[in-house]
């Protein structure tokens, strides 16, 4: 009791003096928070906060159980394709961030059991002279939807606020013009009926590093790796302020930007494809399962000689 009251007067007297209260521990934690949690800027150590990662990546996602997420969730990436169709939606999904964060990978996984003709995936190369010389966002408007279908694109015309701003591929105006009319050409698009969902992966320098050194390595997955990408590394700190400053301009309330952390593959696929399904509200419009009718045999079909036709090998 005595210790009680002497707390009390303590604090009573502080309050008099106009002595601050200390920080409430969770607040202090929820503001130390990494900018792919909370929202701040890149480091020049971590592109989203090295501790975010390792705290990631530090719980192991078991192989089981990933493929068991990762099935249901593609069961409802395909009624989610269905909805789509059915309905005439026009939706637009940008995948940017780091090399080596994980996009392609995604992408991957959404794609895998969906219908191309409905959703494809446009991944543009370098522009040609005459593309140069055109109204910026002109090669990318072909590529939009029509009604009934979805487009992943892996990178887009936010290369001008990266890589072409970074590496010296346009001009300081040509920049500043983009970080001006971005946000209306968005705008335009969204009032045109086409939902704009717009993904960052966000990966660790020293994550990153070893998913180079792994294509590296790796014959199969060395054409990943470009002379672009690995300057980028020793620009990393010049990615980092220009990621932040695309964000100042481009993440609007009508096109937000979400980031995901990817430090993590398995768990970054995860939580993206559960995100993108959150995002647009669908029903199951799946068909109902058909009758396969008996084949019908020809009596007077004759075949040709099998020595006629030309086979494949059977190496195997």
């Amino acid at each position: 009791m005595k210790k009680t009251k002497k707390a009390t007067k303590k604090k009573d007297s502080e309050r008099k003096a106009g002595i601050p209260k200390k920080p409430d521990r969770k607040l202090k934690d929820r503001s130390a928070q990494p900018d792919a949690l909370a929202g701040t800027t890149e480091s020049s150590k971590s592109d989203s906060g090295a501790e975010a990662g390792k705290k990631q990546k530090g719980k192991k996602l078991k192989k089981k159980k990933y493929n068991r997420e990762l099935a249901k969730l593609q069961i409802e990436l395909v009624k989610l394709q269905e909805w789509i169709r059915k309905k005439g939606l026009k939706v637009v999904v940008i995948f940017e961030g780091r090399d080596a964060a994980g996009k392609g990978s995604v992408i991957k996984r959404i794609t895998q059991r969906l219908n191309p003709r409905i959703c494809r995936v446009v991944a543009l190369g370098t522009p040609t002279e005459r593309e140069k010389t055109q109204w910026y966002f002109q090669r990318y408007v072909p590529h939009l939807p029509a009604a009934g279908e979805m487009v992943l694109f892996d990178r887009s015309w936010y290369n001008r606020a990266g890589v072409e701003h970074v590496m010296g591929f346009c001009t300081d105006e040509e920049y500043k013009e983009f970080l001006r009319t971005c946000p209306e050409f968005e705008r335009m698009l969204m009032r045109s009926g086409i939902l704009l969902i717009k993904y960052w992966f966000s990966v660790s320098d020293q994550e990153q590093e070893i998913r180079f050194r792994a294509r590296i390595a790796d014959p199969t997955k060395r054409w990943k790796l470009s002379p672009m990408d690995l300057a980028s590394r020793e620009k990393w700190v010049e990615y980092s302020e220009a990621k932040d400053e695309m964000f100042k301009y481009t993440d609007i309330r009508q096109a937000p930007w979400y980031v995901v952390q990817a430090d993590n593959k398995k768990k970054a696929r995860l939580n993206c494809i559960t995100h993108l399904l959150s995002l647009i509200r669908y029903k199951d419009l799946t068909p109902e399962p058909m009758k396969l009718p008996p084949r019908k045999a020809r009596k007077a079909y004759v075949r040709p000689p099998i020595t006629d036709q030309t086979f494949v090998p059977e190496v195997y």
